[in-house]
């Protein structure tokens, strides 16, 4: 999910700062929150029940090149706070840089068209036909018009005289989205607090024994390039392999797993620091689901986002890499005696996250799917319209689970429906789940807060990057075909990746070495020590679903919390990162 929904993630990122108004307020929302084409023609009829009122288009390209309201939208602007204003004229004038080849792509697979629909029942002709066709037509025309993608283009570009705005309906998917993100920031909020309460009973880590887990190890490795073809599928993909040099001892390995549209480079830096402590550390690339298949979109020769196979294609590639791994460390010489196959770590990103849980014992939950994707196209939660394709599969009984697999960090995963309660409960080894609380691709409630209460392993850490995206942890690779606009990467992404390379280390080393001088870095105490008030970083140990339920009915007061012994831990940047080929 990491290329083509960030520019809904930007305006979902806007939603939340201007959703909680009431009545008039609830214009911006129907203006900068329902995905940009919420106007058009020449005229904008808004209705509710027997009232109507209009807007001629000129008025709003008035206010925004040059921030004049006149007579016609003075009656809506009196009702609407300046920084809602300035909102509003800020979102009317923002270019999205895309091109019409790839946003008529996008819209013509399962994916869009459930956005389409969802939009078409607010967003209609003025004959009242909904607005499925129009809207599709209108951001494709303006992606290809010299102007670019802007609100007010696609106004001018609806292919009829007026579009009318239903806003009984519009209030309804606002009440929605309020109460879904009350309920966000009520969850997050508590699971930062319960993290500090735990933070200061916490024993300090002694200064003599302080390490440093997010700067470089004392290793250096090779990388080398691979092609791995599955034995049992008509499936090839690369692999990029880093091999710490002169170790001491077979190094265990560490697979990491991209997330949708992005590749091996995305989180080659995450690689090259677990190299430089002694593991090795395996990166495929997902054909069917990497940058290669988001071009592939573009151009015509795919037509969807992901294959449903494609659920099972990424848990089955990591067996075969681990399988071909264990090849090549009897019969190539570089590698003999160089990896420990039996202590395998899975780190995965998104899609990725999916896959390392799936890894880690927890199969496709085909009647959570059911179940869930009734209300495919009611939902807020992006990440379903991708686990919904899953639907597809045939409905075998599919075992990924891989006793290779040690341990398993799952960043932003996809996991609510595809997984299930159920089948997540089944993972027994130790496992880490990441959330940002700015991730509006994989929410972070629906898909990692209360899907972690379903864990029953007994080493579970859930990690909350406070303000952390969906695109935080992401390296930008020069083969990605889109680059998220600041908005939806989120502040300090260096930061972001400095915290998942310590905490990764930090927990391979406790699960896959035993290295029990590792454990505290895991522990909330530390968390907070060297948390920024920009991208804030919590841990909790472990949360029931009645702690959820409570801070819904009352979230638990704040406590004030001692600063931790030590000064916050420097996290320097990073060493110059050679090209990586």
């Amino acid at each position: 999910m990491n290329c083509l929904f960030s520019s809904l993630s930007t305006a979902a990122l806007r939603t939340r700062r201007s959703i909680a108004p009431k009545y008039l307020g609830l214009f911006a929302f129907t203006a900068v929150c329902t995905a940009a084409p919420a106007m058009g023609a020449e005229r904008i009829y808004v209705t509710y029940g027997p009232l109507e009122e209009s807007v001629p288009i000129e008025s709003l390209a008035l206010f925004a090149q040059e921030g004049k309201i006149d007579s016609n939208l003075d009656g809506f602007a009196q009702y609407i706070k300046e920084s809602q204003l300035a909102e509003i004229r800020s979102a009317l004038q923002a270019k999205a840089e895309i091109s019409q080849v790839t946003i008529a792509q996008f819209l013509y697979t399962p994916q869009g068209e459930v956005l389409l629909k969802r939009l078409g029942r607010v967003i209609q002709t003025k004959a009242r036909q909904p607005g499925f066709y129009a809207i599709r037509a209108a951001l494709i025309l303006a992606a290809s018009d010299p102007e670019g993608l802007t609100i007010l283009n696609v106004l001018r570009k609806f292919p009829t005289y007026g579009i009318r705005i239903d806003i009984a309906r519009a209030l309804g998917i606002a009440n929605e989205l309020t109460s879904l993100i009350n309920r966000s920031n009520q969850t997050i909020a508590g699971v930062a607090q319960l993290s500090e309460a735990q933070a200061a009973s916490d024993p300090a880590i002694p200064p003599a024994e302080m390490l440093q887990p997010q700067l470089p190890g004392p290793y250096t490795w090779k990388k080398s390039s691979v092609t791995v073809t599955s034995p049992n599928r008509a499936r090839t993909f690369d692999m990029d392999i880093y091999l710490p040099q002169r170790s001491p001892q077979p190094a265990p390995v560490v697979v990491i797993s991209h997330g949708l549209g992005s590749d091996r480079i995305s989180f080659q830096y995450l690689a090259k620091h677990l190299a430089s402590y002694g593991f090795a550390v395996a990166v495929p690339e997902h054909p069917g689901s990497n940058a290669q298949q988001i071009q592939d979109l573009v151009t015509g020769r795919a037509n969807q986002v992901a294959e449903p196979a494609e659920f099972v294609n990424r848990p089955l590639d990591i067996k075969d890499l681990l399988d071909y791994l264990t090849k090549l460390s009897t019969t190539d010489p570089t590698y003999q005696g160089q990896l420990d196959l039996q202590r395998v770590g899975v780190i995965g990103q998104s899609f990725g996250g999916y896959t390392a849980l799936a890894l880690a014992g927890a199969g496709i939950n085909f009647a959570q799917l059911d179940n869930d994707c009734r209300l495919e196209n009611e939902t807020w939660n992006l990440s379903l319209l991708l686990q919904c394709r899953a639907r597809g599969l045939d409905r075998n009984q599919y075992n990924f689970d891989d006793p290779r697999i040690k341990a398993a960090i799952a960043i932003n995963p996809i996991a609510s429906s595809i997984l299930g309660e159920t089948n997540l409960s089944k993972i027994q080894i130790p496992v880490m789940v990441i959330a940002g609380s700015a991730d509006t691709v994989a929410p972070a409630f629906l898909e990692q807060i209360q899907p972690f209460t379903w864990l029953t392993s007994l080493n579970k850490y859930l990690v909350l990057m406070i303000n952390g995206t969906h695109f935080s942890t992401i390296e930008e690779s020069p083969q990605s075909l889109f680059l998220p606009p600041p908005q939806a990467i989120g502040p300090e992404p260096a930061l972001a990746r400095r915290y998942l390379s310590g905490l990764s280390l930090a927990f391979m080393e406790s699960y896959l070495n035993n290295k029990s001088n590792f454990r505290p870095y895991l522990e909330p105490s530390y968390a907070l020590s060297i948390s920024r008030d920009t991208l804030g970083l919590r841990i909790l140990r472990s949360l029931t679903p009645q702690q959820l339920q409570q801070f819904r009915i009352s979230p638990p007061a704040r406590r004030p919390v001692s600063p931790p012994v030590l000064a916050p831990v420097p996290l320097p940047s990073p060493p110059p990162i050679a090209p990586a080929r």
